[in-house]
């Protein structure tokens, strides 16, 4: 049997666990148990982009209008039916919120396997990649549970980092970043001070302001209803983390045509409506990072950007992992209620949650 945590697709703070006969493998095919995955605001991200982006399809459930959430982790080959792939061999990427994953892997190499199951095929590339991590490096070795917790929101933020880059950073002095607590955004203002070429302007709720400003990567932390403090001449790229309409709608009517992008990212204000359409400044716009890997991957060769971001990651995991506690729970119970207080924004924007079955 399988267990798995499953989301109602049109309303993502409904989920349940529920078991499923396992798929008896067919030639070519693997068995994974899941081993430990992260669970972060990324995720419920995924679950209410589902829809537009196709996350859902990643890992689809039988249950008509329910889905299962990816989440990022590592699981151990427990059956094998592929030639090239032993029992015993571990992955790290994208995985259900499930006990397990059967996949049909094709460019199988000594570092990893390209998931080739038939309903994946159309789907972006990068998150049908997994790692092989028995042979990892010791750097990478050393950091297994904050691999799954950052690497992804990491990984993202410098991708965003790059596409900011890589357009002269729009022109623009300052970088806004809302929802400044999520580890996606102060991810990004590690790698944008890194930088140093244009400030960087946090933007997060009244109780989050302490551990923002401690966090030492913003120039400056405002809460949400002090926008209207800043120089609204400013040159201004806006980057928002939390979906929350009436905080885009704040900067862009704050700012105006000196909101040279607005780039959406993520939802941690899920639940908040959606920004009002025919705002002054630049058109908001969804970011998807596997865009821009794609478009570096034809500027630099396959994969370079992934192999930077990944040496990136490791050092900036020691220098974040000091901000943020490891909170381990398993079993079926224990991630139900972790996706549960997830959803509803509760949880302390200083825990990295590690979840099992």
């Amino acid at each position: 049997m399988t267990t798995k945590l499953i989301v109602n697709r049109a309303q993502i703070d409904q989920a349940k666990i529920v078991e499923r006969d396992s798929a008896p493998l067919e030639d070519g095919q693997i068995r994974i148990a899941t081993r430990r995955f992260a669970l972060t605001a990324n995720n419920i991200s995924y679950a209410l982009s589902g829809e537009a982006i196709g996350y859902w399809r990643f890992f689809p459930d039988a249950e008509d209008g329910w889905g299962c959430v990816p989440v990022w982790g590592f699981g151990d080959v427990v059956e094998s039916r592929a030639e090239g792939i032993a029992v015993g061999d571990c992955y790290w990427g994208f995985f259900p919120m499930a006990s397990e994953l059967v996949m049909a892997p094709s460019k199988i190499s000594a570092n990893g396997i390209t998931d080739g199951i038939a309903h994946r095929r159309e789907l972006p590339y990068v998150y049908n990649m997994y790692a092989r991590t028995n042979d990892d490096p010791a750097p990478l070795a050393a950091i297994p549970d904050l691999r799954s917790l950052m690497f992804p929101l990491l990984t993202t933020s410098y991708v965003i980092d790059d596409y900011i880059a890589d357009n002269a950073g729009f022109g623009a002095a300052q970088v806004m970043i809302g929802s400044a607590s999520s580890k996606t955004a102060f991810g990004l203002a590690h790698y944008l001070r890194q930088r140093g070429e244009q400030q960087v302007i946090g933007l997060t709720s009244p109780r989050n302001i302490a551990f923002v400003e401690g966090l030492g990567l913003y120039d400056r932390v405002l809460a949400y209803d002090a926008i209207n403090t800043l120089d609204p001449a400013t040159a201004s790229v806006f980057v928002d983390m939390s979906g929350d309409g009436a905080v885009v709608a704040s900067v862009h009517q704050h700012f105006g045509d000196q909101v040279k992008a607005s780039i959406g990212v993520g939802a941690t204000h899920w639940g908040a409506g959606r920004a009002p359409k025919g705002l002054p400044g630049a058109r908001p716009a969804f970011f998807f990072a596997p865009a821009q890997i794609a478009k570096r991957d034809q500027d630099w060769g396959a994969g370079v950007l992934m192999r930077r971001a990944v040496e990136a990651n490791i050092a900036a995991c020691a220098v974040l992992s000091a901000r943020m506690a490891v909170i381990e729970a398993e079993g079926a119970d224990a991630i139900a209620a972790a996706y549960a207080e997830m959803v509803a924004g509760k949880t302390p924007p200083d825990r990295g949650l590690i979840l099992a079955f």
